[in-house]
């Protein structure tokens, strides 16, 4: 297994109790598959550089996870059809 950083930006609109599901939604994807998940740091909103679909604010979320890539690959393949989800980058963590 490989550890990952995933950061992930959800709509700035979500209730907090919409946007504590979300999260727990995202992270039981990576917890199905046998991921470990290591630290979570949620940045809150934030303003972006330039308007992505329209929208001008979201909510930053960075998780360190160590997990197997077909974990990555079903937080990748549904966090693309997830309403919620704005942006996300997965990376390998070097550290």
């Amino acid at each position: 297994m490989k550890k990952y950083e995933i950061m992930y930006i959800l709509k700035a609109d979500l209730d907090d109790a919409s946007r504590t599901a979300e999260i727990n939604k995202l992270h039981a994807i990576l917890t199905g598959k046998g991921a470990k998940i290591s630290k979570v740091d949620e940045w809150g909103v934030r303003e972006f550089a330039y308007p992505i679909n329209k929208l001008t604010k979201g909510y930053y979320v960075v998780v360190k996870v160590e997990a197997d890539v077909n974990a990555t690959k079903e937080f990748d393949r549904l966090a693309k059809i997830d309403s919620n989800v704005i942006r996300f980058l997965i990376t390998i963590d070097r550290d």
